[in-house]
């Protein structure tokens, strides 16, 4: 019984610790790199600009947004938002993080086949996300299996969700390393720096994507064992 408990303890500690050090990083490496300028000194707004502008998108719009590091792409609106310090800032942080969200218009404008399948699975992994513990929970309350194997069902659509955010993600800060590149925003010294910026903001979506695997699969062999 204690070996099963401390297993169970240090399996719970790991679901903590897994995304708290990936915002960690997330965090720390956004903060060297925000206080180290481009070559190009141009701020995180017109590298958005300039980046749709080459690609020939002229229908998405740049735009400021509250909060800090709540950047993101607007596929329904059409608008990239940047974070007010990414939005004036002209460090390579700030450069990478707006090339990331452009790449996720790119995405949007080639109709890209992950984005188009991780937009069309919103609705089932919301909804998974909010019912599937609740259907869980009630299963082993009252000893229901149907409930219990529909919550997981419900859970399988929210981590199928997180595991179609990774290529999306990736191709993203591929997309954006291409582009600073190729359009000269920053020069050969700044290109590591640069990918440890999209490297550490990656984790976050892999930490995600882990962890919810991990708790689908003690879900799914909580059910088998309950069922044998």
């Amino acid at each position: 019984m204690f070996g099963s408990l401390g297993a169970y303890i240090i399996y719970i500690v790991l679901l903590m610790a897994i995304p708290l050090w990936a915002q960690s990083k997330v965090k720390n490496t956004y903060k060297k790199y925000s206080k180290k300028a481009t070559s190009s000194s141009m701020t995180g707004a017109d590298v958005a600009r300039k980046i749709l502008n080459d690609n020939g998108i002229y229908d998405v719009n740049v735009e400021e947004t509250k909060g800090t590091l709540t950047d993101h792409y607007d596929p329904k609106k059409k608008v990239v938002r940047l974070s007010s310090d990414n939005f004036h800032g002209q460090s390579m942080a700030s450069s990478a993080i707006a090339a990331h969200e452009v790449g996720h218009a790119i995405q949007d404008a080639e109709e890209y086949a992950f984005l188009k399948f991780r937009s069309a699975l919103v609705p089932a992994a919301s909804s998974g996300s909010n019912i599937s513990f609740f259907l869980i929970i009630a299963g082993l309350i009252f000893g229901v299996s149907e409930l219990f194997l529909l919550g997981i069902i419900f859970m399988s659509a929210a981590v199928l969700f997180q595991l179609v955010t990774l290529p999306v993600e990736f191709d993203a800060s591929n997309r954006a390393m291409g582009q600073l590149v190729s359009t000269g925003i920053i020069r050969n010294n700044e290109e590591r720096p640069t990918k440890k910026v999209l490297n550490a903001a990656a984790l976050t979506y892999v930490a995600a994507a882990l962890v919810a695997v991990l708790e689908l699969g003690r879900f799914i062999m909580m059910y088998l064992v309950s069922n044998e």
